[in-house]
């Protein structure tokens, strides 16, 4: 069962100009441009395509519709906000979308380890 906090796998089902959809264990989910980023955000596109999976933050479940309210923005910026932590890495020049999942998954680790 979800819950609200939980961080989870999901894959981008749809893409408008107010934010995208996620598909996650049979419910739907809304990410909300101001969920996205910190910045002002110009095309969703930037950030995620249809089909990409994506870690999310589930900030919101409506149990009764099978509905999502989820954020990325505290995920993938969270690594930005103590600079002085970031390690150089000499994994060459691979895409950024390929590095995503390495990197959320590095910090996922980082932070269960903190706990």
């Amino acid at each position: 069962m979800l819950k609200v906090g939980e961080i989870v796998l999901a894959r981008v089902t749809g893409i408008k100009d107010y934010g995208f959809f996620v598909k996650v264990d049979g419910y739907d989910g809304l990410c909300h441009l101001s969920e996205i980023s910190n910045d002002f955000v110009e095309n969703v596109t930037d950030f995620v395509n249809v089909g990409d999976d994506i870690y999310v933050l589930i900030v919101g479940i409506d149990e009764k519709n099978k509905k999502l309210d989820v954020s990325i923005k505290d995920i993938y910026y969270a690594a930005y906000d103590n600079k002085k932590d970031i390690v150089e890495t000499r994994r060459g020049f691979l895409p950024l979308k390929e590095m995503l999942p390495v990197w959320i998954k590095e910090k996922m680790d980082e932070y269960e380890k903190k706990e």
